[in-house]
Protein backbone atom coordinates (compact mmCIF):
# COMPACT_ATOMS: atom_id res chain seq x y z
CA UNK A 1 0.00 0.00 0.00
CA UNK A 2 1.44 3.36 -0.79
CA UNK A 3 1.00 6.72 1.37
CA UNK A 4 2.46 8.85 -1.09
CA UNK A 5 0.46 12.38 -1.94
CA UNK A 6 -2.87 11.39 -0.20
CA UNK A 7 -5.11 14.01 0.09
CA UNK A 8 -6.57 15.44 3.63
CA UNK A 9 -9.62 16.85 1.88
CA UNK A 10 -12.56 14.63 1.49
CA UNK A 11 -15.81 16.00 -0.95
CA UNK A 12 -17.84 18.85 0.94
CA UNK A 13 -15.47 19.90 3.17
CA UNK A 14 -14.23 23.35 3.16
CA UNK A 15 -11.38 24.34 0.89
CA UNK A 16 -8.36 25.63 2.75
CA UNK A 17 -7.33 29.31 2.57
CA UNK A 18 -6.33 30.23 -1.47
CA UNK A 19 -2.45 31.05 -0.89
CA UNK A 20 -2.89 33.79 -3.58
CA UNK A 21 -6.13 35.48 -5.23
CA UNK A 22 -7.28 33.43 -7.77
CA UNK A 23 -5.11 30.84 -7.13
CA UNK A 24 -7.05 27.37 -6.86
CA UNK A 25 -5.23 25.89 -3.73
CA UNK A 26 -3.52 22.39 -3.22
CA UNK A 27 -4.46 19.70 -1.27
CA UNK A 28 -2.17 18.49 1.48
CA UNK A 29 0.63 16.00 0.69
CA UNK A 30 -0.39 13.62 3.76
CA UNK A 31 3.16 11.52 4.95
CA UNK A 32 2.70 8.63 7.69
CA UNK A 33 5.76 8.26 9.90
CA UNK A 34 6.27 4.91 11.45
CA UNK A 35 8.08 3.45 14.51
CA UNK A 36 7.70 -0.01 17.14
CA UNK A 37 8.35 2.92 20.11
CA UNK A 38 5.43 3.19 22.48
CA UNK A 39 3.37 6.12 22.02
CA UNK A 40 3.12 9.43 23.82
CA UNK A 41 2.38 12.80 23.31
CA UNK A 42 4.96 15.58 22.11
CA UNK A 43 5.57 16.64 25.96
CA UNK A 44 5.49 13.24 27.03
CA UNK A 45 7.30 9.45 26.98
CA UNK A 46 9.59 8.26 24.97
CA UNK A 47 11.77 10.67 23.30
CA UNK A 48 12.11 9.12 20.07
CA UNK A 49 7.74 9.02 19.75
CA UNK A 50 8.08 12.69 20.93
CA UNK A 51 10.78 13.75 18.59
CA UNK A 52 8.56 12.14 15.83
CA UNK A 53 5.90 14.35 17.01
CA UNK A 54 7.76 17.31 17.32
CA UNK A 55 8.87 16.67 13.51
CA UNK A 56 5.85 16.34 12.21
CA UNK A 57 4.14 19.66 14.04
CA UNK A 58 7.42 21.59 12.97
CA UNK A 59 7.13 20.47 9.30
CA UNK A 60 2.71 21.16 9.57
CA UNK A 61 3.74 24.45 10.98
CA UNK A 62 6.41 25.45 8.23
CA UNK A 63 5.14 24.32 5.30
CA UNK A 64 1.85 26.05 6.32
CA UNK A 65 -0.24 23.29 6.28
CA UNK A 66 1.18 22.05 3.02
CA UNK A 67 2.45 18.79 4.71
CA UNK A 68 0.75 16.92 7.39
CA UNK A 69 2.97 13.92 9.22
CA UNK A 70 0.88 11.20 10.84
CA UNK A 71 2.81 9.75 13.45
CA UNK A 72 2.36 5.75 14.13
CA UNK A 73 3.80 4.41 17.73
CA UNK A 74 4.04 1.25 18.37
CA UNK A 75 4.73 -0.85 15.31
CA UNK A 76 0.53 -0.14 14.48
CA UNK A 77 0.90 0.85 10.86
CA UNK A 78 3.40 -2.50 10.09
CA UNK A 79 5.58 -4.46 12.01
CA UNK A 80 9.17 -3.46 12.74
CA UNK A 81 11.03 -5.24 10.76
CA UNK A 82 9.08 -4.88 7.60
CA UNK A 83 9.72 -0.84 7.74
CA UNK A 84 12.68 -0.18 5.87
CA UNK A 85 11.79 -3.18 2.96
CA UNK A 86 8.82 -1.17 2.59
CA UNK A 87 10.76 2.52 2.60
CA UNK A 88 12.97 1.05 -0.09
CA UNK A 89 9.84 0.33 -1.99
CA UNK A 90 8.24 3.08 -1.32
CA UNK A 91 4.96 1.61 0.28
CA UNK A 92 6.16 3.59 3.78
CA UNK A 93 7.04 7.47 3.31
CA UNK A 94 9.11 7.56 7.01
CA UNK A 95 10.46 5.63 9.96
CA UNK A 96 12.37 6.08 12.91
CA UNK A 97 14.14 3.33 12.81
CA UNK A 98 17.08 1.37 14.35
CA UNK A 99 19.51 0.73 11.41
CA UNK A 100 21.13 -2.31 12.01
CA UNK A 101 17.52 -3.90 12.08
CA UNK A 102 18.14 -3.43 8.38
CA UNK A 103 21.54 -5.44 8.14
CA UNK A 104 19.78 -8.11 6.25
CA UNK A 105 18.97 -6.08 3.60
CA UNK A 106 22.06 -4.01 3.71
CA UNK A 107 24.52 -5.40 5.84
CA UNK A 108 26.75 -2.02 5.69
CA UNK A 109 24.02 -0.88 7.89
CA UNK A 110 25.12 -3.29 10.74
CA UNK A 111 27.58 -0.51 11.35
CA UNK A 112 25.48 1.21 13.37
CA UNK A 113 25.55 -0.63 16.39
CA UNK A 114 29.16 -2.23 16.11
CA UNK A 115 29.97 -3.37 19.57
CA UNK A 116 33.01 -1.18 21.09
CA UNK A 117 33.32 0.79 17.91
CA UNK A 118 31.47 4.13 19.11
CA UNK A 119 31.76 4.52 23.38
CA UNK A 120 30.60 8.17 23.48
CA UNK A 121 27.93 10.82 21.98
CA UNK A 122 31.15 12.97 21.31
CA UNK A 123 32.61 10.50 18.72
CA UNK A 124 28.65 9.69 17.57
CA UNK A 125 27.71 12.64 16.74
CA UNK A 126 30.78 13.80 14.94
CA UNK A 127 29.91 10.59 12.30
CA UNK A 128 27.57 12.97 10.47
CA UNK A 129 29.87 15.16 9.30
CA UNK A 130 32.95 12.82 8.99
CA UNK A 131 33.79 10.45 6.13
CA UNK A 132 32.24 7.70 7.75
CA UNK A 133 29.02 9.77 7.68
CA UNK A 134 29.11 10.32 4.07
CA UNK A 135 29.76 7.53 2.85
CA UNK A 136 26.67 5.70 5.39
CA UNK A 137 24.52 8.62 3.48
CA UNK A 138 25.55 7.22 0.15
CA UNK A 139 25.22 3.86 0.71
CA UNK A 140 21.76 4.39 1.99
CA UNK A 141 20.75 6.76 -1.21
CA UNK A 142 22.13 4.37 -3.22
CA UNK A 143 19.47 1.77 -1.61
CA UNK A 144 16.61 3.68 -1.79
CA UNK A 145 16.46 5.93 1.94
CA UNK A 146 17.30 9.17 2.53
CA UNK A 147 18.28 9.73 5.90
CA UNK A 148 16.62 12.57 7.62
CA UNK A 149 17.70 13.25 11.64
CA UNK A 150 20.54 11.27 13.21
CA UNK A 151 19.98 9.81 16.44
CA UNK A 152 22.22 7.58 18.52
CA UNK A 153 21.77 6.26 21.79
CA UNK A 154 24.08 4.41 24.32
CA UNK A 155 22.83 1.15 25.66
CA UNK A 156 23.02 -1.34 28.97
CA UNK A 157 22.12 -4.88 30.02
CA UNK A 158 19.19 -5.55 31.98
CA UNK A 159 19.29 -9.24 33.61
CA UNK A 160 16.84 -11.25 35.05
CA UNK A 161 19.23 -12.90 37.69
CA UNK A 162 23.29 -12.20 37.48
CA UNK A 163 25.22 -9.03 36.44
CA UNK A 164 26.48 -8.92 32.69
CA UNK A 165 29.42 -6.56 33.48
CA UNK A 166 31.99 -7.91 32.38
CA UNK A 167 33.29 -11.00 29.60
CA UNK A 168 33.34 -13.59 31.68
CA UNK A 169 29.40 -12.58 33.11
CA UNK A 170 28.23 -13.88 29.78
CA UNK A 171 29.24 -17.45 29.95
CA UNK A 172 25.93 -19.63 29.54
CA UNK A 173 23.67 -16.87 29.34
CA UNK A 174 20.97 -16.26 26.78
CA UNK A 175 21.24 -12.54 25.53
CA UNK A 176 19.90 -10.19 23.29
CA UNK A 177 21.98 -8.14 21.61
CA UNK A 178 20.49 -5.99 19.33
CA UNK A 179 22.65 -6.89 16.22
CA UNK A 180 24.52 -9.43 14.50
CA UNK A 181 27.23 -8.16 15.17
CA UNK A 182 26.67 -7.98 18.77
CA UNK A 183 25.76 -10.84 18.95
CA UNK A 184 29.10 -12.09 17.93
CA UNK A 185 30.98 -10.53 20.31
CA UNK A 186 28.64 -12.63 23.28
CA UNK A 187 29.24 -15.92 21.58
CA UNK A 188 32.73 -15.08 21.45
CA UNK A 189 32.11 -14.53 24.99
CA UNK A 190 30.58 -17.49 25.66
CA UNK A 191 26.87 -16.72 25.36
CA UNK A 192 23.55 -17.78 23.44
CA UNK A 193 22.25 -15.10 21.62
CA UNK A 194 18.53 -14.26 19.99
CA UNK A 195 17.60 -11.89 17.59
CA UNK A 196 14.01 -10.37 18.18
CA UNK A 197 13.45 -6.44 18.05
CA UNK A 198 13.15 -4.69 21.67
CA UNK A 199 9.37 -4.07 21.55
CA UNK A 200 9.42 -7.86 21.90
CA UNK A 201 12.04 -8.11 24.47
CA UNK A 202 9.38 -7.82 27.68
CA UNK A 203 8.12 -11.25 26.72
CA UNK A 204 11.14 -13.19 26.12
CA UNK A 205 12.24 -12.04 29.77
CA UNK A 206 8.95 -12.95 30.69
CA UNK A 207 9.02 -16.64 29.57
CA UNK A 208 12.41 -17.37 30.59
CA UNK A 209 13.55 -17.74 26.75
CA UNK A 210 16.04 -14.51 27.43
CA UNK A 211 18.44 -14.20 30.27
CA UNK A 212 19.60 -10.32 29.81
CA UNK A 213 18.59 -8.12 27.28
CA UNK A 214 20.94 -5.17 25.78
CA UNK A 215 19.09 -2.55 24.11
CA UNK A 216 19.20 1.13 24.37
CA UNK A 217 18.05 2.96 28.45
CA UNK A 218 15.36 4.67 26.56
CA UNK A 219 14.17 0.95 25.61
CA UNK A 220 14.82 -0.56 29.06
CA UNK A 221 13.09 2.40 30.35
CA UNK A 222 9.70 2.64 28.03
CA UNK A 223 9.81 -1.79 28.00
CA UNK A 224 9.41 -2.04 31.56
CA UNK A 225 12.43 -4.12 31.61
CA UNK A 226 12.86 -2.90 35.57
CA UNK A 227 9.97 -5.03 36.46
CA UNK A 228 11.92 -8.15 35.67
CA UNK A 229 15.44 -7.21 36.07
CA UNK A 230 17.64 -8.03 39.06
CA UNK A 231 20.50 -6.40 37.80
CA UNK A 232 21.39 -3.39 35.32
CA UNK A 233 25.02 -2.59 33.64
CA UNK A 234 24.32 1.20 32.79
CA UNK A 235 25.23 2.77 29.75
CA UNK A 236 25.97 6.20 31.43
CA UNK A 237 29.30 7.36 31.10
CA UNK A 238 30.89 4.55 28.45
CA UNK A 239 29.45 1.42 26.93
CA UNK A 240 30.23 -0.72 23.80
CA UNK A 241 26.33 -0.10 22.78
CA UNK A 242 25.90 2.66 20.88
CA UNK A 243 23.27 2.16 18.17
CA UNK A 244 21.97 4.62 15.37
CA UNK A 245 18.65 5.11 15.31
CA UNK A 246 17.61 7.50 12.61
CA UNK A 247 14.93 9.15 11.01
CA UNK A 248 14.91 8.01 7.43
CA UNK A 249 12.22 7.82 4.58
CA UNK A 250 11.75 6.52 1.32
CA UNK A 251 13.94 8.19 -1.64
CA UNK A 252 10.92 7.65 -4.21
CA UNK A 253 8.63 10.01 -1.80
CA UNK A 254 11.08 12.14 -0.80
CA UNK A 255 12.18 12.94 -4.49
CA UNK A 256 8.57 13.24 -5.47
CA UNK A 257 7.77 16.30 -3.34
CA UNK A 258 8.91 20.27 -4.17
CA UNK A 259 12.63 21.08 -3.62
CA UNK A 260 10.86 23.50 -0.60
CA UNK A 261 9.55 20.61 0.54
CA UNK A 262 12.50 18.43 0.92
CA UNK A 263 14.70 21.26 2.31
CA UNK A 264 12.09 21.95 5.00
CA UNK A 265 12.08 18.09 6.09
CA UNK A 266 15.97 18.12 5.89
CA UNK A 267 15.98 21.13 8.18
CA UNK A 268 13.76 19.60 10.55
CA UNK A 269 15.71 16.58 11.14
CA UNK A 270 19.23 18.12 11.25
CA UNK A 271 17.77 20.65 13.75
CA UNK A 272 15.79 18.35 15.89
CA UNK A 273 19.29 16.10 16.61
CA UNK A 274 19.97 18.10 19.54
CA UNK A 275 17.10 17.18 20.95
CA UNK A 276 17.28 13.43 20.18
CA UNK A 277 20.44 13.50 21.64
CA UNK A 278 19.27 15.34 25.35
CA UNK A 279 16.99 12.77 25.37
CA UNK A 280 18.92 9.89 25.17
CA UNK A 281 21.60 11.23 27.46
CA UNK A 282 19.04 11.71 30.23
CA UNK A 283 17.61 8.65 30.23
CA UNK A 284 20.93 7.33 30.85
CA UNK A 285 20.57 8.66 33.79
CA UNK A 286 16.94 8.04 34.61
CA UNK A 287 17.17 4.21 33.59
CA UNK A 288 19.48 3.85 36.73
CA UNK A 289 16.76 5.75 39.04
CA UNK A 290 14.44 3.35 37.63
CA UNK A 291 15.88 0.12 37.88
CA UNK A 292 17.58 1.28 41.65
CA UNK A 293 13.95 1.88 42.91
CA UNK A 294 12.85 -1.43 41.92
CA UNK A 295 15.49 -2.83 43.37
CA UNK A 296 17.93 -4.00 41.20
CA UNK A 297 21.60 -3.79 41.23
CA UNK A 298 22.95 -1.19 39.35
CA UNK A 299 26.26 -1.28 37.82
CA UNK A 300 28.48 0.68 35.22
CA UNK A 301 31.71 -0.07 33.03
CA UNK A 302 35.19 1.17 33.63
CA UNK A 303 37.69 1.92 31.24
CA UNK A 304 39.75 -1.51 31.40
CA UNK A 305 36.49 -3.40 31.30
CA UNK A 306 35.16 -1.69 28.43
CA UNK A 307 39.07 -2.19 26.69
CA UNK A 308 38.02 -6.19 27.42
CA UNK A 309 34.99 -6.03 25.35
CA UNK A 310 36.85 -4.35 22.62
CA UNK A 311 39.44 -6.76 22.02
CA UNK A 312 36.70 -9.40 22.13
CA UNK A 313 34.16 -7.29 19.67
CA UNK A 314 37.67 -6.36 17.19
CA UNK A 315 38.40 -10.35 17.16
CA UNK A 316 35.03 -11.19 16.40
CA UNK A 317 32.40 -8.76 15.08
CA UNK A 318 34.52 -6.35 13.43
CA UNK A 319 36.66 -9.19 11.94
CA UNK A 320 33.49 -10.68 10.25
CA UNK A 321 32.03 -7.35 9.70
CA UNK A 322 34.71 -5.96 7.28
CA UNK A 323 35.23 -9.73 5.23
CA UNK A 324 31.53 -9.08 3.93
CA UNK A 325 32.96 -6.71 1.36
CA UNK A 326 34.65 -4.29 0.35
CA UNK A 327 32.66 -1.66 0.76
CA UNK A 328 31.90 -2.96 4.47
CA UNK A 329 35.72 -2.96 4.81
CA UNK A 330 36.02 0.81 3.60
CA UNK A 331 33.12 1.63 6.33
CA UNK A 332 35.01 0.21 9.39
CA UNK A 333 38.19 2.26 8.65
CA UNK A 334 36.40 5.33 7.84
CA UNK A 335 34.79 4.57 11.10
CA UNK A 336 37.58 3.71 13.47
CA UNK A 337 39.13 7.03 12.00
CA UNK A 338 36.35 8.78 13.95
CA UNK A 339 37.95 9.72 17.93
Amino acid sequence: MAFTRRSVLAAGLAAPALVGLGRAAQAATTLKLSHQFPGGTIDEGDFRDRMCRKFAAAVKERSKGALDVQVYPGSSLMKTNAQFSAMRKGALDMSLYPLPYAGGEVPETNIGLMPALVTSYQQAMAWKSAPVGRKLTEILLSKNIVLVSWVWQAGGVASRDRPLVRPEDAKGLKVRGGSREMDLMMKAAGAATLSLPSNESYAAMQTGACDAVITSSTSLISFRLEELSKSLTSGRGRSYWFMLEPIMMSKAIFDGLPKDQRDLIMAVGAELEAFGQEGAKADDTRVEQIFGKAGAKVETLDEATLNRWRDIARDSAWKDYAAKSSSCAEMLKLAEAVA
